[in-house]
């Protein structure tokens, strides 16, 4: 008799923290509802937005009767790769020049991830246990990403909620403290969820210590050009780290500076010692590759091989990106002044302006972002994080007069 009862065991796993609240949102029916959950792009009028050049590619795209939908090769499309390697390490860089970069297109930033946090298991001499360091906080994924490959995520101080800023005397204290040839998350540019990022000259002291105690560097780019609204201005650290020749991989993500969430678009760079053993390492990224996808999808792989290497595409994305970028910032600028300047809410609020990207950590408790979605039908996560891209004209001040509620202790539920 067959046994019926074979994953009656199994337990239910809780629904992502995120998609959770993006379903709540759906639901609730109050017409001023906000959701400042998902870390998605939308317009001032709250919708999301396919980039002109986008569109622009893709008609490209549909007219090319050359093009079919036979396999890419297992490490993707050749001519993405190369202009993607080029955008986040830097045209001119030795690394390139030399041919010491091994590629592999993956699925988004957390193809990348999980790629090179298979390949560092299967072949980084790791010195005792298999471990990363993560920032605190850092994105909710990157802690299941790694436990799934066997490497044991340690916590390093990076946010100080005294400050709503970065703890920089914690990180290089860490830094400082770890074995030698320890393995490092780092956030290249728009750090999430907190917004906090180094300064130039914070990571030139970051990039000292990881030399000194022979650190490797793992960076997650997942808003290169977003963040500042400049391409180049964003890739500043990677770019930094490679010259002063730091051992690195690079998880980078197209999901949203082109706005390609759901093409699943992004790569996964190592740089190498050197060009025979860049060679070694793209051949064992493929064999992983391989057994997992086999081949990489092809849409958006065209799509930004399209952009990134026909110029006037490229250039066109560049005003794309810095249209989106720059949005952002003026809704910083508005809740800003809507807190500090008109409203007053107690408090310093100067953090939602020196912070940079999508996200913005507020400085609310957990109970008080409970209470604006439960009173106020404002989605966000209970950590008081916040996504930029949700508020716009019609919704920031309704935003700022919640939170300076919540803040006086006015809102009870």
């Amino acid at each position: 008799m067959a046994d019926t009862q074979i994953w009656q065991t199994v337990p239910l796993a809780p629904p992502d923290a995120i998609f959770k609240i993006t379903a709540g949102y759906k639901a609730d029916t109050d017409p001023k509802k906000v959701n400042l959950g998902v870390g998605a792009y939308r317009d001032n009028n709250g919708k999301p937005w396919v980039l002109p050049v986008v569109k622009k590619a893709t008609e490209r795209l549909l007219n090319d009767s050359t093009l079919d939908h036979e396999y890419l090769p297992i490490t993707g499309l050749p001519e993405f790769i190369t202009a993607a390697a080029k955008l986040i390490i830097g045209a001119d860089a030795a690394a390139i020049k030399e041919g010491r970069v091994a590629s592999a297109q993956t699925i988004s930033g957390t193809g990348a991830n999980h790629l090179g946090a298979l390949f560092l298991s299967r072949f980084y001499q790791f010195n005792g246990d298999k471990r990363i360091y993560l920032s605190d906080p850092t994105w909710a994924n990157h802690h299941a990403i790694f436990r799934n490959v066997g490497i044991e995520p340690v916590n390093y101080k990076y946010y100080d909620p005294r400050t709503v800023g970065l703890d920089f005397e914690g990180f290089l204290d860490a830094l400082n403290s770890a074995p030698e040839r320890s393995v490092f998350l780092l956030h290249a540019c728009a750090h999430n969820p907190t917004g906090v990022d180094p300064t130039t000259e914070q990571w030139t002291a970051i990039a000292d210590v990881m030399l000194q105690r022979g650190h490797y560097a793992f960076f997650d780019c997942a808003y290169q050009g977003f963040a500042s609204g400049d391409l180049d201005r964003d890739a500043g650290a990677v770019r930094y780290f490679e010259t002063r020749q730091i051992p690195m991989m690079v998880c980078q993500s197209f999901a949203k500076n082109a706005g390609l969430y759901g093409e699943r678009i992004g790569a996964l760079h190592l740089v190498a010692e050197s060009a025979d053993a860049g060679a070694r390492v793209r051949s064992q990224m493929s064999v992983l590759q391989r057994s997992e996808i086999s081949n990489p999808p092809a849409h958006g792989a065209r799509l930004m091989a399209l952009i990134m290497n026909e110029s006037a595409l490229f250039e066109e994305w560049k005003r794309d990106i810095a249209t989106m970028a720059l949005r952002i910032i003026d809704m910083r600028e508005q809740l800003f002044k809507i807190l500090s300047e008109e409203l007053k809410t107690p408090g310093t609020w100067d953090h939602i302006v020196k912070q940079i990207g999508m996200f913005s950590f507020t400085g609310l408790n957990a109970s008080q972002s409970q209470t604006m979605t439960d009173k106020y039908h404002i989605y966000l996560t209970t950590n008081g994080r916040i996504s930029m891209a949700g508020l716009n004209t019609n919704n920031v001040r309704y935003v700022a007069e919640c939170i300076d509620k919540v803040v006086r202790g006015e809102a009870k539920l």
